[in-house]
């Protein structure tokens, strides 16, 4: 999944990923593994928005080093969600993942033709959402938005297209 080079800016938290995640395992009695070890320093290598099946095209194939296979990845991704690493939405039929641990709360617009995510911030819509919850006595813990529709480089795309068909 393509992602934005508007990608927010990660925050200061006092335990990396790995130890956060270790903390998370202890609580539930699971141990660590290099399995689990390794998928957590792939997913947080980059900022970006991916499905599984975007991942495990990432890591390494069976017969090389530090193979994991699909069903360990699926497994994991959910631990990790379980775990406040990553969150997941529904995007096309599709699981997405995007880092949540390290990463303030945003939104997201989507191009659905090029299908990039760039993310934002509005004080203005979590203002809206704070008053609308007010009025109707509603206490927030978080929300989502999805704005869908075309970029501009994909609309710019479109409206060359439109005039040459023109012609």
């Amino acid at each position: 999944m393509s992602n934005s080079s508007e990608s927010l800016e990660p925050l200061r938290v006092s335990l990396s990923p790995q130890e956060r995640f270790e903390e998370y395992l202890q609580t539930r009695g699971l141990r660590q593994t290099s399995q689990r070890k390794f998928l957590i320093e792939a997913v947080f290598q980059e900022h970006d928005h991916f499905d599984a099946d975007e991942l495990i095209d990432r890591l390494p194939r069976r017969g090389e080093e530090n193979y994991v296979s699909s069903a360990t990845v699926y497994r994991t991704l959910r631990e990790f969600v379980d775990a406040g690493l990553l969150k997941s939405f529904q995007l096309d039929g599709r699981t997405v993942y995007e880092l949540d641990y390290g990463y303030p709360q945003h939104d997201h617009l989507y191009c659905n033709v090029c299908r990039k995510l760039i993310e934002f911030q509005s004080e203005a819509l979590v203002a809206i959402r704070d008053k609308v919850a007010t009025e109707i006595s509603f206490r927030v813990s978080g929300h989502r938005m999805i704005i869908q529709g075309t970029c501009k480089d994909c609309g710019k795309l479109r409206r060359k297209k439109r005039k040459q068909d023109l012609v």
